[in-house]
């Protein structure tokens, strides 16, 4: 029965919370266009803006500073802007500098052409070359160009922590630009947009419990923005057309205020995910070198592949991925995977374990138990093969 299952798959998207559901149903029988100047548009502005403070909270941001989109994916395609302001001037973009492990989303380079994008290397935990970084924003500085660098706080398959604040200063020393893409991070770990230096941070609310059709870009100042994607309208002070949806909206601004209170479970989960790791041994850790979010931990069994062992956990009732959901179908070897250099038979047999707010200890001890029966029944092909 559903009851019964074990979702272990937050990275790809969370339950929704019940104050989000309670929050979207409200929003969804009240009437109005948050546009219109009469009562009941006023008060759809007002909910908008009332979400807009709590998504602002969520990374330590004023409520001036977030624009929603659709979801992150509209929301990096933004930022990722050839042109931008930089108060009243509008620059020119020469180059984008992007993590090799990045989302699909931010390797596809939003705006910028195939032939200004660079990828810097990661290590074989994930965590970006800064040496590479370095060198890469010194010859851009050098020919007179400019750059931005976009690099995810947190990675969604291995839960490797970057060094944003460290990779924002260095950039900033050339005079280059810093968004970083939180989606994965937010709710999991501290977010605070101005410890970071970044200019621009994008998130989605499916993430954290919120509904799936809503995401945000907060800015870090009052200077950078990108020029709009979607034109035709002055909504969110012209940064994004469209009619609002007030709706999706006002839950994402419901779970983000409750996913601030996740962040004292940090330790618990850290805790249930390395229970998982020792649990699963000889399987190996992919990024245990690194800092990692305490929720997800990316496991690999060599001698299967990832789909056998997604398939056998789903036929006991438990539900994981391998790779980014937002690739869901391919067949291969995630690129994260590759960015990191790993064996093809670890890489081919990384899976991923997220968890969250609806997850108890419970669920990870069935997990735990789920996994061990697999690896019993289904002994690895080079086994079989001796």
């Amino acid at each position: 029965m559903a009851s019964e299952r074990i979702y272990l798959d937050y990275n790809a998207g969370a339950p929704l919370r019940m104050e989000a559901r309670d929050a979207l149903i409200e929003a969804l029988s009240a009437r109005g266009n948050a546009s219109s100047v009469h009562a009941e548009g006023r008060a759809q502005r007002a909910r908008i803006e009332r979400a807009r403070r709590q998504v602002g909270a969520l990374v330590g941001a004023s409520a001036e500073n977030v624009v929603f989109t659709s979801g992150g994916t509209e929301a990096n395609a933004t930022v990722l802007s050839p042109r931008m302001r930089l108060g009243a001037t509008e620059i020119a973009i020469d180059r984008l500098l992007v993590g090799a492990s990045e989302h699909p989303s931010v390797l596809a380079g939003g705006r910028f052409a195939e032939d200004q994008i660079i990828r810097i290397p990661v290590d074989g935990d994930g965590v970006i070359d800064l040496e590479a970084l370095g060198a890469e924003l010194s010859a851009i500085a050098k020919a007179g160009e400019r750059a931005l660098v976009s690099l995810m706080l947190a990675n969604n398959e291995t839960g490797t922590i970057q060094p944003v604040a460290a990779v924002a200063a260095l950039a900033r020393s050339f005079g280059a630009l810093v968004h970083t893409d939180a989606i994965q991070a937010a709710g999991r770990i501290p977010i605070d947009i101005g410890a970071l230096g970044v200019d621009l941070l994008t998130l989605s609310a499916h993430k954290i419990g919120g509904p799936q059709g809503a995401g945000a870009i907060v800015f870090g100042g009052d200077l950078v923005r990108p020029l709009p994607l979607v034109t035709g309208g002055g909504q969110e002070k012209r940064h994004r057309a469209g009619t609002e949806n007030v709706a999706a909206i006002v839950a994402f601004g419901a779970a983000a205020e409750a996913a601030v209170a996740d962040l004292a479970r940090a330790e618990e989960w850290r805790g249930w995910r390395d229970r998982i790791a020792a649990s699963a041994a000889p399987a190996i850790v992919v990024g245990a070198g690194a800092e990692r979010l305490p929720q997800t931990l990316c496991l690999a069994a060599e001698g299967f592949s990832a789909e056998t062992l997604v398939i056998a956990l789903d036929l006991e009732g438990v539900a994981i991925s391998a790779g980014s959901a937002c690739s869901s179908g391919k067949v291969g070897v995630s690129h994260v995977m590759k960015a990191m250099n790993l064996a093809d038979s670890v890489a081919k047999s990384a899976v991923r374990v997220s968890f969250g707010w609806e997850t108890g200890e419970k669920d990870i001890l069935k997990f735990t138990e789920a996994w061990r029966r697999v690896m019993e029944r289904r002994a690895p092909a080079v086994t079989r093969a001796a």
